[in-house]
């Protein structure tokens, strides 16, 4: 009868643990659900818009490009799911290629080794031949990314912490001691007498002693993940960084080509004079039936939202459910004991059990954590035995909250990717002191940054089939009728 008692205790705990601790859990699943599902769209929309654009644009010229520009978001989405990618080097290397592709273009009376374009992409910081666009757009996907990525494995961090500590056993004197209080009333001959609300919290807080140790890491993690919402809502919003990405990399197209006659001087001179193409096409003129009027810009057809929402509103919801579960651990038992289907409520303070009769609890409140269960009067608690389990979560909540640290001020970070495989970043900043202030004072305890695997650079081009002069009205056509935002 006892074991049977003790096993139906076990399980009324556990189910109570498992309620209590639902809204929490659902916090950070649903939250995480949304925001995964709203960044993987974000960036499929803006992929999608600069391809439409520059195909409507540019034509076949941007198609016999076109790897350059997926390549850019194929490393972004790797990027974001936690993969090895170094996002300023992987940036670095779009603008190198680019520059590649772009010479070719501006100069198809001549022929390029792969070695001379090899000459003509180290020349991209000193030439600036994108102007200032290259340094910005750094400076915006770099900081959005970093935070965006972090604020979504923070999400991850929070489900995968709740779900594991909703589910730990109780301890064999944590059993005897909700036997007592669960079961006791009815061999005195107190069916319907439910246990005091004090006595209620002086069992849980033994039983739950090594959860309430988890409440300051708890708190400071939630800390950082609001801090870094901020960020998203302002600075670092990723949503208005990747929605005109196509027009501002439009326009570092025709700053190119505005200096091209500059930047092939300048490289002649570096690399030296390229030989003749062999067989050089004739001029051709801009076809009679070119296309020069583009459909007017209208924010509606661009994708303002991704997954039916928006950026904001999705920060503003999850900061609202994250203030809420701040101090959960430390009042996990106060939840529990206020349950009118557990205790007979604090209101009522005389009729209720107490574990020996109906009557008034008298012992004192025992205050939370494992080391203050010294003297619990109702729960046998071995103080000098941490749950390691529980601190293990500790420390992943520590591990997460250095990370979202980082990414406030704008400092790339190493993740585990899902497969648990290493996965890491480099520097990675994109900021300076009056961009990202240092708010936080801590010391590194990552790894050092993993270099990303940098992508053969692609040195051959197919020549365009249209004139330069098709190439340059195209350019000029479309900064008109798209703003740089």
């Amino acid at each position: 009868m006892e074991d049977k008692l003790s096993q139906q205790s076990k399980l009324e705990f556990e189910n109570l643990v498992e309620e209590t601790s639902h809204f929490v859990r659902t916090t950070f699943v649903s939250r995480h659900k949304k925001f995964d599902e709203f960044f993987r769209e974000l960036l499929e929309n803006a992929e999608r818009s600069l391809n439409d654009m520059f195909v409507r644009t540019y034509g076949t010229l941007y198609m016999q490009n076109s790897e350059v520009f997926q390549d850019l978001f194929t490393e972004l989405k790797r990027y974001y799911t936690g993969g090895n990618v170094n996002l300023e080097e992987m940036l670095n290397d779009f603008w190198a290629r680019l520059l590649e592709r772009m010479f070719q273009l501006i100069n198809p009376q001549y022929h390029f080794t792969e070695d001379y374009l090899e000459c003509v992409s180290k020349y991209t910081d000193q030439l600036k031949p994108f102007g200032d666009v290259p340094r910005k757009l750094k400076v915006q996907v770099t900081r959005a990314f970093i935070a965006a990525r972090t604020f979504v494995q923070g999400l991850t961090v929070g489900r995968e912490v709740a779900n594991r500590v909703s589910k730990v056993s109780p301890t064999p004197g944590c059993i005897r001691a909700l036997m007592k209080m669960l079961y006791c009333p009815y061999c005195r001959g107190l069916p319907t007498v439910k246990p005091c609300n004090n006595y209620c919290l002086n069992v849980m807080k033994g039983c739950l002693a090594n959860q309430a140790d988890l409440d300051t890491e708890w708190n400071l993690f939630i800390d950082a993940m609001l801090l870094v919402a901020e960020r998203l809502e302002g600075p670092f919003n990723i949503e208005s960084v990747m929605d005109p990405i196509d027009v501002k990399i439009s326009e570092a197209i025709m700053n190119m080509q505005e200096n091209s006659m500059q930047v092939s001087a300048k490289v002649f001179q570096g690399c030296g004079q390229p030989k003749p193409a062999p067989a050089l096409r004739s001029s051709r003129s801009v076809p009679e039936n070119f296309n020069t009027r583009f459909r007017p810009y209208n924010p509606e057809e661009r994708p303002t939202t991704a997954a039916g929402t928006s950026l904001d509103r999705l920060v503003t919801d999850i900061k609202e459910k994250l203030k809420l579960s701040k101090k959960f651990w430390s009042t996990f038992p106060y939840t529990i004991c206020k349950d009118e289907r557990v205790t007979a409520g604090s209101s009522n303070e005389e009729d209720c059990w107490n574990g020996h009769t109906k009557a008034r609890y008298l012992p004192e409140i025992m205050n939370d954590g494992l080391t203050n269960q010294i003297n619990n009067p109702e729960v046998d608690v071995d103080i000098t035995r941490p749950d390691t389990f529980i601190r293990q979560q500790i420390m992943a909540l520590r591990v997460m909250t250095n990370k979202l640290k980082n990414a406030y001020n704008g400092n790339d970070v190493n993740f585990q990717d899902t497969s648990d495989e290493t996965s890491g970043s480099g520097s990675g900043s994109g900021c300076t002191d009056d961009i990202c202030p240092t708010e936080f004072d801590f010391i590194m305890t990552e790894a050092p940054p993993v270099d990303s695997d940098r992508r053969e650079v692609e040195a051959s081009a197919t020549q365009p089939n249209q004139s330069l002069q098709t190439l340059l009205f195209a350019f000029i056509s479309l900064v008109l009728q798209r703003q740089w935002r």
